[in-house]
């Protein structure tokens, strides 16, 4: 059974559901093929020779550049079956299915997809799947992929790093509202066991690279085991550097393992910390104050380990006062430099199953769900917030390798003078030229 794994998006990294669902297709006799169409074209000729064709959709991105693929893949092997497999497979599926899409599979995917795909065609489960069943996890299998210079790349101070990519855990024990983990998890995460991570990073560390990004939505879920990985970690792995994503939540409450995370080579956490106004972050559910993040910041800076915040910067409830505030304080707190622009434009998503349907002031701002955009699409109530985005939004997108600071200067002239508001005196700030990122800006 010929089988062709397709990523068309996945952040400017090597795929790690290419690799996962390759492990797993390949560990059962499947004649397995991987696309990355980020960095490959689409080979008709491999499309044409397959008998299954799954598409993998970790993220929003990934799902809107897919939709035309499909169609295209139809056109040329219409007697394939076609499967979509990762988080936003399940959000989309209705979509998709009218696309042609005859499985689909949620975040636990790699036992569903050996299934779907060993299944004789006459037998073949259609529909989707709607559990988050305890998979059987393998060390993916990346000998298939393009090799990990192809990808994203770390650039702290002048050296620029090889990086990796992999996954602790899956899931999420949170529930915060706009996040498009909760209707497939809903609260529960998986752990990946500390001997198949260390394979994969080993793997990786062998094929160059000299960083590692755990991509788990929330590093610090299952604590003990992320302690037990990052010091294995840095007893294989010496010099080796690696970054996570932690909520302020649990920076705050395992603040004592700050210090651990940056003596066991972590150069930064990204933290999605959304807002600074204490009723937006209410309605999200974060967990979290504007006082809360302000000492997250501090407890970092203190241990040497640089946070990386990110933003949902225009909400329905943002005014144009409050995106001010907000860019005041990333200022005040010297976070200038470690907030990626694209951070200062991102527009709330309401995709289908989020929970802020459950809010009756997004219920009154939302139009008919948008197949094209994949969002139930919001205006907001002040017309000149979202001319202030728009315009934001053109000038970020044009200059995404520029320099921080230089783009932060703009944005800031620009809504002060939007919001009529006389900019606050700002501090000169040493540069902070040696703060870790990768450079691959987007994030949805």
């Amino acid at each position: 059974m010929r089988t062709l794994l397709i990523s068309t998006y996945d952040l400017g990294r090597q795929s790690f559901g290419l690799a996962s669902g390759a492990a797993a297709l390949t560990a059962n006799g499947v004649d397995v093929s991987c696309l990355d169409l980020s960095k490959q074209k689409l080979d008709a000729a491999t499309v044409a020779g397959s008998d299954v064709i799954a598409f993998y959709l970790p993220m929003h991105t990934a799902t809107r550049l897919a939709v035309p693929v499909i169609d295209r893949v139809r056109r040329l092997n219409p007697g394939a079956r076609l499967c979509a497999y990762g988080l936003y497979a399940p959000l989309n599926a209705e979509l998709l299915q009218e696309h042609g899409v005859a499985h689909i599979i949620g975040g636990e995917f790699e036992d569903d997809l050996v299934a779907h795909v060993l299944a004789p065609a006459t037998e073949a489960q259609n529909g989707m799947s709607r559990t988050v069943p305890r998979v059987q996890f393998r060390i993916p299998l990346r000998e298939a992929l393009l090799p990990l210079n192809r990808y994203a790349t770390l650039q702290h101070g002048a050296d620029r790093l090889t990086t990796g990519y992999t996954e602790a855990s899956r899931g999420c024990k949170h529930r915060c509202r706009h996040c498009p983990i909760v209707p497939v998890y809903d609260g529960r995460f998986r752990i990946v066991p500390i001997p198949i991570v260390l394979a994969d990073v080993r793997t990786q560390v062998g094929a160059g690279a000299r960083h590692i990004t755990f991509g788990d939505p929330d590093f610090l879920n299952g604590v003990r085991h992320a302690v037990d990985l990052v010091r294995a970690f840095a007893t294989e792995f010496p010099g080796i550097t690696y970054d996570v994503t932690i909520k302020i939540e649990h920076l705050l409450q395992h603040a004592h393992l700050i210090p651990i995370l940056r003596e066991t080579g972590c150069l930064f956490v990204t933290s999605a910390v959304e807002s600074v106004d204490d009723e937006i972050l209410a309605k999200l559910e974060k967990g979290h104050t504007r006082a809360g993040f302000e000492q997250a910041v501090e407890l970092c800076r203190a241990a040497g380990l640089t946070l990386a915040p990110t933003f949902v910067a225009f909400t329905p409830w943002t005014t144009l006062d409050g995106y001010c505030a907000l860019l005041q304080a990333i200022d005040r707190l010297d976070l200038v430099e470690q907030v990626a622009p694209i951070q200062l434009v991102i527009r709330l998503l309401v995709p289908q199953g989020s929970r802020l349907l459950e809010l009756e002031d997004i219920r009154a701002v939302v139009a008919a769900y948008s197949p094209a955009t994949l969002t139930f699409p919001w205006r907001h109530a002040d017309p000149a917030v979202d001319a202030l985005q728009r315009r934001l939004e053109r000038l970020i997108g044009v200059r995404l390798g520029a320099d921080r600071r230089a783009v932060f200067d703009h944005v800031w002239d620009e809504a002060h003078a939007a919001a009529a508001l006389v900019p606050p005196s700002r501090q000169p700030r040493a540069s902070r030229a040696t703060v870790p990122y990768l450079n691959e800006p987007w994030y949805c």
